[in-house]
């Protein structure tokens, strides 16, 4: 196939339109959906924005579109670009560096839940066709010299561009950015690529924090002789948002297996953030959401390390993609998903595997001395195959969705697939319980706790990841459920009837687990405060 001779500028002003007007779709519909909103419209400001942005890219992908670079520079940035233009225009997600950090932390069997006919389709057309046009493109380099002049007319014919835009219109434009602040995080390709150059500034280019010890001190102080030593199974979700639960007002039977078990179901929980890379080590670290540093929560210990030394005898088994350095210090290992169980297929496990790991690990020989903290971090509702988390028998919600291209599915099969996956949980946390009652060397407990909520197609919004500044509820309020025997809450100096009032308490969030685990041991410590323990109110005195 031949190809006319192009020059560097007008290949660069190519590559700078097909930008704006494929992979900055997701953009524009921000925008549009911002303007609806705005009382007067300006039709030629509206007119201005694709025109600044082809212009301002034309710049930038200028300082790139040099002999020997250009070809593969901008090759990769395509295909790069197609992905991400993908999940922004299907499922609304948004490339910040947490999501970035998502991304790198997920494993190959997650990855290929996002692989779909739309996904394949979308890469090949906006992705690897647009790749080969560039590769076969016969591109005139003038000498240096010539080539450098002509690039400096092209920078400065577009930089003109850009300020006259800029003179006329910035009130139009810092009014709007105002009132639209996510518009930006789906610009693309200055935004992922900001987000991912942060990224791995702060993961591989920086010096490593020195490693902080905290909670030295920690020791249990029991306000009564026990009998019996406590167990705390600690059930740490995955994607599931409060609102899908029947305990807090869903109309739908989504937890008929733990009803009757009494369970506390706090009431308007707020996650740490959007996305587990985030979520997890932040609600398990000493820092609250509004200051958590994902660096700094990697150089410090945990609550679990807090926890064994103070002599708790502390251990996570994962079913999902790994504890995020939460747990690398205490006993920990994560489900095979090739083992022999009618549960696994080699990709995936079930949820059921955490019991029979917990059965198991309850019936190995001990001193039953020593208090236990046991994580389980289940699969949950983890998308977008909802459909592969629970079995057949639990497909009670139909019609279901089937498939990974949930967008594609209807509103009903969606919500029917999600709910399916609450359902599930709901019978894994009921079986837990029932293995917990069975004990007779431990006073046992539970808790269950999401890491963070998920969009069903809501305003446009798919999955999770949304920059917390402007995430809505779905992805941000989470179920917390207690299983509180009145023997445990008795052992630990608790009245059993304010726990359960503990329903109304108002301001609650994942920055409350910290405190509430030392608690219900009854660590002491200085890293300890008292005012963020959810229990702490209805200890007697």
């Amino acid at each position: 196939m031949v190809f006319k001779s192009l020059s560097v500028n007008r290949v660069t002003f190519l590559l700078a339109l097909f930008f704006v007007m494929v992979f900055n779709l997701p953009f524009f519909s921000v925008v549009k959906r911002g303007l609806e909103h705005q009382s007067h419209i300006d039709p030629v400001f509206v007119a201005t924005i694709p025109v600044f942005l082809v212009a301002l890219f034309s710049v930038l992908f200028s300082l790139f579109s040099f002999r020997y670079l250009l070809k593969p520079f901008f090759i990769l940035l395509i295909l790069m670009s197609s992905s991400v233009f993908f999940a922004a225009f299907k499922y609304g997600v948004v490339f910040d560096t947490g999501m970035i950090e998502n991304t790198f932390e997920t494993n190959s069997a997650e990855a290929l839940t996002y692989l779909n006919w739309a996904s394949v389709l979308n890469f090949v057309l906006t992705g690897i066709l647009p790749s080969l046009l560039l590769y076969k493109v016969k591109i005139d380099y003038r000498p240096i010299g010539k080539e450098l002049l002509r690039k400096l007319m092209f920078i400065g014919g577009n930089l003109l561009v850009v300020a006259a835009i800029a003179f006329m219109f910035m009130q139009n434009y810092a009014s709007f950015l105002r009132n639209n602040v996510e518009a930006k995080r789906y610009i693309i390709p200055t935004y992922f690529i900001g987000s991912a150059a942060k990224y791995i500034n702060q993961h591989y280019l920086q010096a490593p924090l020195k490693y902080r010890q905290q909670g030295l001190d920690a020791k249990v102080e029991l306000p009564a002789p026990q009998a019996k030593p406590q167990l705390v199974v600690m059930v740490v979700g995955e994607t599931a948002r409060a609102m899908n639960y029947q305990y807090y007002g869903y109309k739908r039977e989504t937890n008929p297996y733990t009803a009757k078990y009494s369970m506390v179901a706090l009431n308007d929980v707020q996650s740490c953030g959007t996305a587990t890379a985030v979520s997890l080590p932040c609600m398990f670290s000493r820092m609250d959401r509004k200051d958590y540093d994902g660096r700094r929560a990697k150089a410090q210990d945990s609550v679990m390390d807090v926890l064994d030394h103070a002599g708790i005898n502390v251990a996570w088994y994962d079913n999902d993609s790994g504890c995020k350095g939460v747990c690398d210090r205490v006993t920990n290992s994560i489900i095979d998903i090739h083992m022999d169980s009618p549960y696994c297929d080699g990709q995936f496990c079930k949820d059921q595997v955490l019991v029979d790991k917990l059965k198991k690990v309850l019936a190995e020989p001990t001193d039953g001395t020593n208090n236990r903290l046991i994580v389980l971090h289940i699969i949950g509702s983890h998308g977008p195959t909802y459909y592969l988390r629970y079995p057949d028998e639990q497909r009670k919600f139909t019609p279901d969705c089937p498939r990974s291209d949930i967008q594609n599915c209807s509103r009903e099969e969606l919500v029917n697939t999600y709910d399916n996956t609450i359902l599930y949980t709901d019978y894994i946390l009921a079986q837990i319980v029932a293995t917990l009652q069975q004990q007779t060397t431990y006073e046992p407990a539970m808790m269950y706790l999401s890491d963070h909520g998920e969009s069903l197609g809501e305003k446009g919004l798919y999955l999770h990841g949304t920059p917390y500044s402007f995430a809505p509820k779905e992805q941000t309020t989470v179920p917390w459920l207690v299983w509180m025997p009145e023997a445990f809450a008795s052992a630990n100096g608790m009245v059993s009837d304010c726990v359960s009032g503990l329903e109304n308490k108002a301001d609650i969030s994942q920055d409350n687990l910290f405190d509430t685990l030392l608690g219900l041991f009854n660590v002491h410590t200085t890293v300890y405060e008292a005012d963020k323990d959810v229990f702490a109110s209805c200890r007697r005195s």
